[in-house]
Formats: structure tokens, sequence, C-alpha cells
């Protein structure tokens, strides 16, 4: 943690040559199109979109190649120490609402290959508004060294085989538990309830369900292809559709890819390995009911 706070990590550097943009929008479906990066208006991945959460709005950053507003003029590895590692270009850290230190187990391939379908981004000119926030930048740093979980070493390759696969694209590209696992009153993820949901804590979805396999609160009553039907089109086991960011993350976010445009097999292994993680009871749904 005092390696991820300082600003280095166990992770590689890029792979040296050029990325393959076709698999990069592969990446990018997979992780939801990175859908925080598009507002309600304007170009997608243009930035603008107002995130709002315990401790102020911060306002999401222009991924398209604009050289002034946007990532055009920053190098490969710059983007890449912002996406895995959190450290920008001028030394200091992101905020923790961009999740680098989930990130951070993404192979070097799929971020050089994202990176590469970044890259194919129309420019667009759009400042990025100031956070409003009463944090000092510094503490951004702090939260870093305390909070943040260890970083995992990033693979060269991602995994194959279907259940490795899975947990490794649950945990570092499309960071399931990024929504779907609750956090401590200093923001960090409380590992205990990993992936089980719960309510009042995101504005944009009071609401985010339990998605382990216990059978009384969360999905194991549901089988492969419910989950898989989810993913793919958003579609509940009762024929009902999903609401909130899960529909803008199976989507995508005005044009840009979500996980309904992802290689089917991959969601596949997204749900296999969803199938498999410890169950946990915790009734997101009652405890809003209660409090309520």
């Amino acid at each position: 943690m005092a390696a991820a706070g300082c600003g280095g990590s166990a992770l590689s550097e890029l792979p040296p040559g050029p990325g393959d943009p076709v698999r990069g929008e592969s990446i990018a479906a997979l992780a939801g199109g990175c859908g925080c990066h598009s507002a309600e208006t304007g170009a997608p991945l243009s930035g603008g979109r107002a995130l709002a959460t315990p401790f102020g709005t911060f306002h999401s950053s222009n991924l398209t190649s604009d050289r002034e507003t946007g990532l055009g003029a920053w190098t490969d590895d710059e983007i890449d120490a912002a996406l895995r590692r959190g450290r920008l270009p001028d030394g200091s850290m992101e905020s923790p609402v961009m999740p680098w230190y989930q990130y951070a187990g993404m192979a070097d391939a799929d971020a050089r290959d994202l990176i590469a379908w970044m890259r194919t981004l129309e420019p667009v000119r759009r400042e990025r508004s100031e956070d409003e926030t009463f944090l000092p930048r510094l503490a951004f740093r702090a939260w870093a060294l305390l909070f943040a979980p260890p970083l995992p070493e990033a693979p060269e390759e991602a995994p194959t085989e279907p259940l490795a696969r899975g947990r490794y694209l649950v945990k570092h590209v499309s960071i399931c538990g990024d929504c779907h696992t609750p956090r401590g009153i200093f923001g960090a993820p409380d590992s205990d309830l990993e992936l089980a949901g719960h309510s009042g804590i995101l504005p944009d979805d009071g609401v985010v369900p339990n998605i382990t396999p216990d059978r009384a609160t969360g999905i194991g009553d549901w089988d492969l292809d419910d989950l898989v039907s989810v993913l793919e089109m958003g579609m509940l086991p009762n024929l009902d559709s999903v609401s909130g960011l899960m529909a803008e993350v199976v989507d995508g976010v005005h044009g840009a890819p979500g996980y309904g445009r992802a290689p089917l097999e991959d969601l596949r292994a997204i749900a296999g390995y969803l199938r498999t993680v410890a169950p946990i009871p915790h009734a997101v749904r009652e405890a809003k009911d209660n409090e309520s």
C-alpha cells in the first residue's frame, strides 16, 4: 500500500509495439464503455459527467484524442499510469472515484489495446470542470496509502481458462465490485461484503443488488443463462429490465460500447465466475425499506 501511495507499484510498463484497437473496443465494452466519462449531453467519452459522492462532486475527464482537453498529448505510458496506478502526468494522484486500484490488475496486453482504442476516438474539445470537494489533492495520496488494497501484479496476458478469465474480468476489467460492494465511511470497499450489494450509497442508483449466489438475498436461484441475459440484454429472469447505472453499462452511454457488445464467451465467463463466489446473506432491498 505504501508503494501505491508513493506512485510506484509492481506493475510492469506497457509492452512495446502498437495495441490492437479492435480488441481494445472489446475491452472497453467489458469495462461498461467507460461510462463515467460520458455525460448526458455531448460526445461519448468526452467527460463532463458529475459524480456525486459523500466527499463532494467530482467531474470525469475527457478521454478523446483532443490535444488540449483530452488525452491527445499524453503518451501511452502516461495513460497507463493513470489507468492502472492512479498517477497523473504531473505526479499527483487521481481521486479514488477513478478506481485505478481495481484496474491495476488489468493485463498489460489489455491495457495496451484499450489505449489503442481510445486513440481512435474523435477529438472533442471539452474542458473538465473543477471538482467540488473539500478535500485537497494530497488527500488522494493519503487515501491510497491507508485504504487502497495491495495492488496485484498485472499479468502480461489475460487468462483464457473460463473460470480464471471470469474472475479476472469481474475484478480488473468490468470491476463489478466497484458498484456492488458497499463502502465504509472513508469510501474504501468493504471486503467482507464483496459483491453483496448496498442501498443509499450511489446517488444515481439507490439500491444496488446482491450478486453473490445467496439463495435468499442474492442470485442463487439464477442459472448461467439468466446471468448472461442480464449482461447481454439487460433482461432479468422475471422478464423485467435493469435500469439506472446497470442499464448504462449494458447498453453503453451515447454510443460507447457496453456489455451488450462484448464477446459472448466473456459474458459467460463473468456469469460462470459469479456463480462460484461465496454466498453472502445481505438483503439490501429490505434494508432500504426499513430505513424509509
